[in-house]
This record gives structure tokens, C-alpha cells and sequence, in this order.
């Protein structure tokens, strides 16, 4: 008998450089997803030729050429049903997305956002925590709702924020948390671990409560936690 596991089959979908879909190139030997699609809205992102190069099938949809939202966003729809994707991943994917597009994946797409939500959504969130004066900073990961930057919150990972530090620092600070905890809250969604309900997020049944949005130290992290 084969008992090797079924792997979940993930879109990622990125605008830019592709820091995160990297790590999660590199962690999906080992966790239960594998990534079976990458989309840029954006010919030249640097993304793509990581995606490429691991061999992973890549699709551009310029955004540019489309006269609306709704129509790129169909369009992206097309693309990722028609490779039986079961769930979608925001790794600097730089569009805002209609309603029906959340909906349509609503409980199956996670997004990554550089602060600690509630905390300073959009744009400019490392300038924002220094010109508040905040003593820390960090990385939310929730999953996506029409309202941008607002579904509920799975897992965070937070870090001090030092005298010397300046925007620059806090982004590669932020970029380390960020590569550690979201292969594997991919993880635990695909394998049905993180759940959404009545705009709640639960993690293996339990709502997912202030306390426990902090990721466990990585060391202990396993593909089974």
C-alpha cells in the first residue's frame, strides 16, 4: 500500500523580488503543499525566475492591459481553477482584490502583511512603527477578506525594534520572521489545522486568541504540529 501523503496544491502570487515564495520553494519537501502555480502581475518581478528555476509552472497576468479590476481578477480566477489549485498564497502580491475574488477563495488564501495587524495596515508600515516610537514590530499572517489587510489573524511573529534601527533594518529583521513562520502556516492550512469561520480564525477547532498568534519558538515547529 501507498501511504506516501497526498500533497495540497498551492497558487502563489507575487509582484516583486519572491523572498517568501522562495522559502516556501524551499520548505515544501518537507511540509504538506507543493506549489503548482505562480502568477506575477508583473512581467519583470524577480519572482518569477525562482519559481522557473525550481520548475515550477509560472504565468504572467499584466495587469496594465486590463481596463478594470474585475476583469484581471476573472481572469486570475480562470487561471488558477483550470490547475486545480485547493489553496492561494499572497506573498507580495500587489493588488487590491475585488470581492468576488475573496469570496471565491475565501477560508483558502493567507496573506502576509509587514506589521502587527491591527496595527498600521497598507503601505509604509516599518516608517509608521518608527515615527510612532513602537518598541516592537513584526509580521502578521491572516487570512484574506474583502476588507484589505483585515481578516482575522492566524500567527505573528514579533521583534524589538532597536534605537539604531531604520527602515531598512526592520525590513531584513522583518524578512527572517517572515521566511520562518509562513511555510508553515501554509502548512497548517492546507492541512485543514487553520480554519475560517464567521470571520474567525481557528487553529486545530480552537479561535485563535491574542496569546496564541505567537508562533512557537521554530526549533520545536514540525510538518505534524
Amino acid at each position: 500500500m501507498n501511504t506516501a501523503r497526498i500533497k495540497k496544491k498551492i497558487a502563489v502570487l507575487i509582484s516583486g523580488k519572491g523572498s517568501n515564495l522562495q522559502a516556501l520553494i524551499n520548505a515544501q519537501s518537507g511540509y504538506n503543499y507543493e506549489i503548482g502555480l505562480v502568477i506575477s502581475n508583473r512581467p519583470n518581478a524577480l519572482g518569477l525566475k525562482r519559481a522557473q528555476q525550481a520548475k515550477i509552472k509560472t504565468l504572467i497576468l499584466d495587469h496594465t492591459l486590463y481596463s478594470s479590476r474585475e476583469e484581471f481578477d476573472a481572469d486570475l480566477i480562470k487561471a488558477i481553477d483550470f490547475e486545480k489549485i485547493d489553496f492561494v498564497i499572497l506573498s507580495g502580491f500587489m493588488r487590491i482584490l475585488t470581492t468576488k475574488f475573496t469570496l471565491h477563495y475565501l477560508g483558502k488564501m493567507l496573506n502576509i502583511h509587514p506589521s502587527l495587524l491591527p496595527k498600521y495596515p497598507g503601505l509604509h508600515t516599518h516608517k509608521k512603527a518608527l515615527e510612532a516610537g513602537d518598541k516592537e514590530h513584526g509580521v502578521s499572517i491572516h487570512f484574506v477578506t474583502p476588507e484589505l489587510d483585515s481578516g482575522p489573524v492566524t500567527l505573528q511573529a514579533k521583534i524589538k525594534i532597536e534605537d539604531c534601527d531604520t527602515e531598512e533594518s526592520l525590513q531584513a529583521k522583518i524578512h527572517i520572521e517572515e521566511h520562518k513562520i509562513y511555510p508553515l502556516a501554509t502548512h497548517w492550512l492546507v492541512s485543514n489545522q487553520l480554519t475560517l469561520n464567521n470571520n474567525q480564525a481557528f487553529f486545530k477547532g480552537q479561535l485563535i486568541k491574542e496569546e496564541l498568534k505567537k508562533p512557537l519558538p521554530f526549533a520545536q515547529r514540525t510538518p505534524n504540529d
